[in-house]
C-alpha cells in the first residue's frame, strides 16, 4: 500500500467508511463505492457522509428499490468525494461548485481509494461526480444506463445517479423522475448490490 493510499484512510472525513471497507475487502467481498462532489457543510461535524436532507433522499432511494436501509448503507457502501473539503457556499446560497484546480488538488486521495477499495460497482452522485469517469453534457444522456469503466488497472461498472439535493428539480419531474426509476433498478439487479442485500451485516467492531 503507498504512503498516499495509507493517508486515505487515516483522514479524520473517512476514518469510519474506511474502517468499514477496509474490513469488506480484506475478506475478499464485492464492495460497492459512491462518489460524490463534495462533503456537505455539516459533514466534519456530524462525521458522515449525506448527513442533512440531500442524504435523507439518497437513503430513500436505497431503501424502496433495493432494500438497504441507511444503517447497512453505511456500514457496506464506501462514500468518497472528488474533494475531500466543503467548498463553501455560492452567492445563491447553494453550495459552490469546486474549481478545476481544487478538483486536481483532490484527485490523489479518489485514486488511492480506488487501489484500496478496488470497487465492482461505482455510482456518481450528481454530474461533477460522473464527469470524473465519463462525459456528461446532459443527465438524461447518463442517468438510467449502466457504463464499463476503466481506471489504472481496474475496471467497474459505473451506474450514474443524479444529485439527490432539494435544489434541483430534476430528479422530480420528467423525463429525469422515469431516468432515475430506471437507474435504480438497475444498481438493485448488480450483483454487487444483490449480494449485500442477501449477505449478513458485518459488525463494524
Amino acid at each position: 500500500m503507498t504512503s498516499i493510499a495509507r493517508s486515505a484512510f487515516s483522514s479524520s472525513q473517512w476514518t469510519l467508511a474506511g474502517r468499514a471497507c477496509w474490513k469488506l475487502t480484506s475478506r475478499g467481498s464485492s464492495v460497492a463505492g459512491a462518489v460524490r462532489q463534495a462533503p456537505g457543510v455539516r459533514e466534519p461535524t456530524l462525521k458522515r457522509p449525506f448527513a442533512h436532507t440531500a442524504g435523507k433522499t439518497l437513503f430513500r432511494w436505497f431503501e424502496e428499490f433495493c432494500g438497504l436501509d441507511e444503517a447497512t448503507m453505511r456500514a457496506r457502501i464506501y462514500f468518497a468525494a472528488v474533494i475531500r473539503c466543503f467548498p463553501g457556499k455560492a452567492p445563491g446560497g447553494s453550495d459552490r461548485l469546486p474549481a478545476m484546480d481544487e478538483i486536481r488538488n483532490c484527485a490523489g486521495w479518489m485514486s488511492a481509494e480506488f487501489e484500496i477499495v478496488r470497487p465492482r460497482l461505482v455510482i456518481p452522485v450528481g454530474r461533477l461526480a460522473i464527469m470524473q469517469f465519463i462525459e456528461c453534457e446532459k443527465l438524461d444522456a447518463v442517468i438510467g444506463r449502466s457504463f464499463l469503466v476503466s481506471r489504472g488497472d481496474l475496471d467497474f461498472d459505473l451506474i450514474p445517479l443524479p444529485h439527490p439535493s432539494g435544489v434541483s428539480p430534476w430528479h422530480k419531474i420528467s423525463p429525469g423522475r422515469e431516468l432515475l426509476i430506471r437507474a435504480m433498478k438497475k444498481i438493485a439487479r448488480h450483483p454487487t448490490i444483490r449480494n449485500l442485500t442477501r449477505s449478513p451485516q458485518r459488525s463494524r467492531h
